[in-house]
């Protein structure tokens, strides 16, 4: 939207003309479309982490990271940006942590991570996950298998269609770790 915005200014500024149509309490000056230019900019690195796949629950935490880490870096650059482009982040930084630390909440996020066949129990480590944090979330998994899925029965490859049921639960637990492993 921001984008369209920017794209359509002078159109945008004919319209809120105050002597034609009485719009002129919407006008933009220059140092607000300044403005929403820095934010358009800061945004877009920000959320071009979505337009690259199709978001999933795997995801949450990375893009999270990924939100956040382009934040820190503007912030930390803060002498190319506005005054208030500068505070937006720092309070938007503060509802993205608020929001982060939800998740700690729910294991799924993290489960899903670990189980997600590009990132497993590597995405933590590169992303600079305490050692402990990884471990955590290593041990939600296999804690998970145990409690919901150890006792079920899997049918070997190829018998989804005989009605044969006599896999192992060992096959499961050895397919967990090929799951997990990084």
């Amino acid at each position: 939207m921001l984008e369209f915005v920017l794209e359509y200014r002078t159109t945008i500024d004919r319209i809120t003309d105050k002597r034609k149509l009485g719009l002129g309490e919407y006008e933009l000056d220059d140092e607000e479309w300044m403005l929403a230019k820095e934010l358009c900019d800061v945004l877009k690195h920000a959320t071009m982490f979505f337009s690259c796949s199709m978001p999933n629950l795997a995801m949450v935490i990375p893009a999270m990271d990924h939100i956040d880490t382009t934040f820190t870096n503007c912030i930390i650059n803060k002498a190319r940006l506005q005054p208030a482009i500068h505070t937006a982040l720092g309070l938007a930084k503060k509802t993205l942590n608020h929001y982060y630390s939800l998740t700690d909440l729910s294991n799924i996020y993290r489960c899903a991570t670990v189980l997600h066949p590009r990132h497993k129990l590597q995405y933590f480590k590169q992303a600079g996950w305490q050692p402990e944090w990884i471990t955590t979330a290593e041990a939600l998994v296999r804690n998970q298998y145990t409690t919901s899925y150890r006792s079920h029965r899997i049918p070997p490859d190829g018998a989804l269609n005989d009605g044969d049921n006599s896999a192992s639960a060992h096959q499961v637990c050895e397919h967990t770790q090929i799951l997990v492993a990084d």
